[in-house]
């Protein structure tokens, strides 16, 4: 008899494609829990969504949450020839403002060498150097020169001393090199007074600067450019700065001098309440919560027609979520200081519709902000940190947003059930190659017992036709 290697060879019928039907029903088995899965991973996704938005919303929520924006100040210069920065000590008021002078750096030029590159220093020296602003008695700055220094090489030790305070390069006059210093610092004190460059070169070196200009034998200071200091005048009050950064003159506030005004001609500096930055706050506010309003929507939206839902359609967390949020929004605070000057968000021009969205009337926070902005300030930041609507709303979302918040035990309960569906998906799985593997083998006998049968039956066939031929009297 002969062996069945394949299913449907004894039998000519197709088992293998019946048997791939079965394993295609089975597996229908699993649709359900691929479904499931995949509707989890989507609530995943839209929680992730939600926490992105709330976030937007908290971090605009926390600028409203800070009392210095409504307390902070701007300068306001009307003129080019300087600019002006405040901090959290300036005052209000208006300040003329004239410049004079501007402050400068102090320069000083050596005696002229021929060549930058030949040495001019014949043993260890020190270079001398002497500043404006030194008191009698003071010490020179003192930079160790190498024998056999070339003027670049006196340049390189000057540099390289970085608390020299002088900065050196090398200028071409067209007749030969000058060794150019620099302060660093502006102001006439800073300036650099004197130098002994003659006294420490070579003999050699000497004699050619005595033969090229005797005026210049000997002599410490050889062309130079006094440094200065910056002069101006505050609402009369004349002030001397070193440099043209100039702080202090005005309480709060930092001056930039970039130019001297026009003589007689003062320029008006007004520190003033800063309204932009407690306007722009509150646009942000109002814009946030809409976005996140407008993400809700999204996200737990039902179209009649289609039938097709949002990820997160029905869902209690988020259905909290705006219920504790509106909650805050329309609940409205109790001031103190102005006694509740402010208490709804209507009162700052804020509203809330009947789509849940907040719509702002620019004009009314524009009266506030110009006219009001203590109260203002009270309303979204309270006298501390949980005394304002702010404060409640960042009290609120912090709640929802952290660690054992709603939309973290959301997504880990997501989580946890896209682990279970797929520890079950595996499972059926297993199951379902053991079913397919109990109809291998029931087939593969089904196989054989039909080949036998269809031996048995071609046996017999043939014995009966034998012996049909032995009872035909004709073929004897």
């Amino acid at each position: 008899m002969s062996t069945i290697t394949a299913l449907g060879v004894g039998s000519g019928l197709d088992l293998s494609g019946l048997l791939d039907q079965l394993r295609d029903a089975e597996r229908g088995k699993l649709a359900p829990l691929e479904a499931q899965k995949a509707q989890q991973q989507a609530k995943i996704s839209a929680f992730g969504q939600l926490q992105s938005v709330l976030t937007t919303f908290q971090d605009s929520v926390a600028k409203l949450n800070d009392a210095s924006l409504f307390q902070s100040l701007s300068a306001n210069v009307r003129g080019e020839a300087f600019t002006a920065t405040t901090s959290k000590t300036a005052q209000p008021g208006s300040f003329n403002v004239e410049v004079t002078q501007l402050a400068r750096a102090g320069t000083l030029a050596t005696q002229r060498v021929a060549a930058a590159d030949t040495a001019i220093v014949d043993a260890d020296t020190q270079l001398e150097l002497t500043f404006a602003g030194m008191a009698p008695g003071d010490e020179p700055l003192k930079i160790d020169i190498a024998a056999g220094a070339s003027l670049e090489a006196i340049r390189d030790a000057i540099n390289a001393s970085t608390e020299s305070g002088v900065s050196a390069s090398i200028v071409n006059d067209g007749s030969g090199f000058r060794l150019a210093l620099n302060s660093t610092e502006t102001g006439a004190d800073a300036a650099i007074a004197s130098s002994n460059f003659f006294d420490i070169l070579g003999a050699d070196a000497q004699a050619a600067i005595t033969a090229d200009n005797t005026a210049e034998v000997g002599s410490n200071v050889v062309i130079s450019q006094a440094g200065q200091d910056a002069n101006l005048s505050v609402n009369g009050i004349d002030i001397v700065s070193a440099t043209n950064k100039v702080e202090g003159a005005i309480q709060g506030v930092t001056l930039n001098l970039e130019q001297t005004t026009a003589d007689g001609q003062p320029i008006t500096l007004r520190v003033e309440q800063d309204t932009l930055k407690a306007r722009e706050a509150v646009q942000g506010f109002v814009k946030a919560f809409n976005e996140l309003k407008g993400t809700i929507g999204k996200l737990t939206a039902f179209n009649a027609e289609t039938g097709q839902a949002g990820d997160l359609n029905g869902d209690g967390a988020v259905r909290s979520i705006e219920a504790r949020l509106r909650g805050v929004l329309s609940g409205g605070v109790t001031g103190t200081g102005t006694e509740g000057e402010l208490r709804m968000l209507n009162q700052v021009g804020i509203s809330l519709q009947r789509d849940g969205t907040l719509k702002l009337d620019d004009a009314k926070l524009n009266e506030l902000t110009s006219g009001n902005m203590a109260a203002l300030g009270e309303f979204f930041a309270g006298t501390d940190a949980k005394g304002g609507l702010a404060g409640s709303l960042n009290t609120t979302l912090g709640q929802l947003l952290d660690g054992n918040g709603i939309i973290k035990r959301s997504i880990s309960g997501a989580e946890g059930r896209v682990k279970s569906i797929g520890e079950r998906y595996a499972r059926m799985e297993v199951s379902i190659e053991r079913t397919i593997d109990r109809y291998r083998v029931q087939f593969g006998q089904l196989d054989s017992m039909i080949a036998q049968m269809n031996q048995t039956s071609a046996y017999l066939t043939q014995q009966f036709d034998m012996l049909a031929e032995l009872g035909n009297p004709r073929k004897r």
